[in-house]
């Protein structure tokens, strides 16, 4: 058990790693957002309660801490302060526990949510691929409902992507940057207005007491389902890798999703062409772009054209 007024030694090194160094964003950079953060969660297991139950975990953008309060199992989930995690308390009050992790308290200024807890070593990396990928259609048909006007809008998105996608790269085929360009422009029309978890994969997917399975980390956005879709074909990407037909894998789960979740097919994967074109630019924009990385992108994009 921890003392979370000594919490600076359970801060895992991993975590540091990633962290450590990262410009301000938006406004505490990573190394000073470190440094305060034992102070935080001091403060935060005050004025909620909170005794500490076992070892921190940690994902790319956040320390979850297990808990109890008033004997009650909860979880404390800190984030490094970025803009994808901005509203995410909104999203979780907006489901209500009905296919996302419920929310039980939330401090925004802090970046930091009291969650219930899920069984956090168990996600939908386990199960057989295609029960996965019907899983995730099965929760965003679940998780579906109207926007309220705080989110970001996935047009404004639009937006700055198709200048990216017209100046393209030089690492990047031009007729996949083009052709990205020009279905952000068909797409616009109707891409808005419903509340999307846009990183809704595999391991954001975890076993739950209550229920099978429960979507964490939203990273919400104001847009359509079919755009959400994308994260399923490039996670558990050994997988894929390892298909004889990597076409045909990668279309196998879009078109599971798709129908579970009672989307275009279509739709959903011109978006998801537009999202790895877009990958992979930014990859290709890095200052040592990985080639693996920018490989991955280049070939995935290319089997969601016709």
């Amino acid at each position: 058990m921890t003392d979370l007024h000594d919490f600076a030694p359970s801060i895992p090194d991993a975590f540091r790693e990633v962290v450590q160094g990262r410009p301000a964003e938006p406004k505490v950079g990573g190394d000073d957002w470190l440094a305060h953060l034992p102070a935080q969660v001091a403060e935060l297991a005050d004025e909620w309660d909170l005794v500490a139950d076992g070892p921190v975990w940690h994902g790319v953008c956040a320390v979850v801490i297990p808990c109890h309060r008033d004997r009650e199992p909860v979880v404390l989930k800190v984030s490094w302060p970025h803009e994808e995690a901005r509203l995410e308390h909104l999203a979780l009050q907006s489901w209500a526990g009905q296919g996302a992790v419920r929310l039980l308290a939330a401090d925004p200024a802090r970046w930091a949510m009291l969650l219930e807890p899920l069984v956090h070593d168990r996600n939908l990396d386990a199960p057989e691929l295609l029960e996965a990928c019907e899983v995730i259609g099965g929760l965003m048909r679940r998780l579906d409902r109207p926007a309220t006007p705080q989110f970001t809008r996935l047009s404004d998105e639009i937006d700055r992507w198709i200048p990216l996608c017209r100046n393209g790269s030089p690492l990047v085929p031009r007729r996949l940057t083009e052709q990205a360009a020009s279905l952000l422009a068909d797409l616009r029309d109707g891409c808005d207005g419903r509340l999307i978890h846009q990183d809704l994969h595999f391991q954001n997917v975890l076993a739950a007491r209550r229920e099978p399975w429960l979507a964490i980390d939203p990273k919400p956005l104001s847009g359509e389902w079919a755009f959400a879709v994308a994260p399923v074909l490039w996670n558990r990407w050994d997988e894929a890798s390892a298909a004889y037909n990597l076409r045909a894998h990668l279309r196998l789960r879009l078109g599971l999703v798709s129908e579970a979740a009672g989307i275009d097919e279509d739709r959903a994967r011109s978006w998801s062409f537009v999202r790895l074109v877009t990958n992979a630019i930014w990859e290709a924009e890095e200052p040592h772009p990985g080639n693996a990385e920018l490989s991955r992108w280049i070939a995935a994009a290319k089997t969601m054209t016709e």
